[in-house]
């Protein structure tokens, strides 16, 4: 019979990895709630509308990489591409900002977007995604950066880039998008059919492009910061101020656009240098129009993703494996018995014990307790029952020591590793 195998761009995660993970959505919890972000846990699927409306009908996303589909009633259905907008949605339709002028909010859990796989990418991956509802001051935009950082710092990253930049607002956006256009005009056949395509939907997304031929063009293009109306160059200045205090490096890269359309003003980006050309593990900035465009009252926010599996890949090693406390021997069919009892009441008292259904011999059951890295051994036989007593053997300096089997469960829960 023919083995099914995973869909393409879907992969199942493995321990000893589930480990890592494991360890960095703790530290994502102890972090996040220490800045006062709370969690929020949002669908899988949303109505379509939610994203064209929200990331932009001429975003790649969009176009190409959504996984759609009209379910049975014909409403036309998406699985989630980014969380942004489904918090987004989740915030107008719970009235959240009527109880709270400000909320932090976050969530971890799997997008799906069908794109080429690739290094540190799937077609279902996986993102912790945060974001803070209310405010528009900037200190707010230097606050989310330095949780940010602090995070991949406690995870141990190194050799890690934070690029900033400012996508200005409304107001002085359109005179940018107008120089670029006529940039571009009469360089047609030098861009990308992508990018040609772009010059009539979306300008900025060439900014975004990765051809190099596009990117050359581009290289000798207006800079947005200079196009900058006086509120967004004071926003962004004030953004740059808060990272100064705490000595956070960052680097100004003013060809910076993100690829979604609902970024304004401050946009950043953590990259790794060895992930190659798709290096970037977090994206984020403002979008002091999202709600409103969403449906909801004009309010504005900031926030980011990043990279689930990207960002594991990055983690240093560690050892996260730990065998269980204790493995039981059992020798005998009484003794099965007993040490079954023995065996289940300890994991209800939340203690790791695992043991032996098949009635191997001694030495084949002490192989086990050794690859299983079991801190102590209780070995358990018909004749120790009959004395009321078994055997607890320290793995690690080989002692042993009779133990009262009345007693034996009070005992074991005083182990320590």
């Amino acid at each position: 019979m023919e083995i099914i195998n995973s869909v393409k761009g879907f992969r199942d995660i493995l321990p000893p990895e589930t480990d890592k993970w494991r360890r960095v959505e703790e530290t994502a919890y102890e972090v996040f709630q220490a800045f006062g972000f709370r969690e929020i846990r949002i669908p899988l699927l949303e109505k379509t509308q939610l994203f064209s409306r929200g990331i932009g009908e001429s975003t790649d996303i969009v176009e190409k990489e959504m996984y759609t589909f009209n379910d049975r009633g014909e409403e036309s259905l998406t699985l989630r591409p980014e969380a942004t907008a489904s918090v987004v949605r989740a915030y107008i339709e719970h009235n959240i900002h009527v109880v709270e002028p400000i909320s932090k909010l976050f969530t971890i859990g799997p997008m799906f977007r069908r794109e080429r796989p690739q290094k540190g990418r799937f077609r279902q991956f996986h993102q912790i995604d945060a974001e803070i509802l209310g405010t528009d001051d900037p200190h707010a935009d230097g606050e989310l950066l330095v949780l940010l950082t602090h995070f991949l710092k406690k995870l141990g990253l190194s050799h890690i880039r934070l690029e900033i930049n400012s996508l200005g607002c409304p107001k002085c956006r359109p005179a940018f998008q107008k120089a670029v256009v006529s940039f571009l005009q009469g360089r047609e056949d030098e861009l990308c059919p992508d990018c040609r395509r772009r010059m009539k939907t979306n300008p900025l997304r060439v900014f975004d492009c990765k051809v190099e031929s596009c990117a050359a063009v581009i290289s000798e293009a207006p800079k947005l910061p200079d196009f900058l109306c006086a509120d967004c160059r004071q926003h962004f200045e004030t953004v740059q101020e808060s990272l100064h205090l705490f000595n956070l490096p960052f680097k100004l890269n003013p060809k910076m656009v993100r690829g979604l359309d609902y970024y304004t003003r401050t946009t950043f980006e953590i990259t790794a240098e060895h992930l190659g050309a798709q290096n970037a593990v977090v994206g984020g900035g403002r979008y002091d129009h999202l709600v409103r465009d969403l449906g909801g009252p004009d309010i504005p926010g900031i926030g980011f993703a990043i990279g689930f599996e990207r960002l594991v890949s990055l983690v240093p090693d560690k050892d996260e494996s730990k065998g269980p406390l204790l493995f039981i021997a059992p020798l005998g069919e009484e003794a099965l018995k007993r040490a079954f009892l023995l065996c289940n009441e300890l994991r209800m008292e939340n203690l790791p014990v695992e043991m032996d259904y098949t009635g191997r011999s001694l030495k084949s059951q002490m192989k086990t307790a050794d690859r299983l890295k079991s801190a102590y051994t209780l070995i358990l036989g018909d004749n120790e029952l009959k004395a009321n007593k078994a055997l607890l053997r320290d793995m690690k300096s080989g002692l042993q020591s009779d133990v009262n089997l009345a007693s034996s469960k009070e005992i074991i829960m005083k182990l320590k590793r």
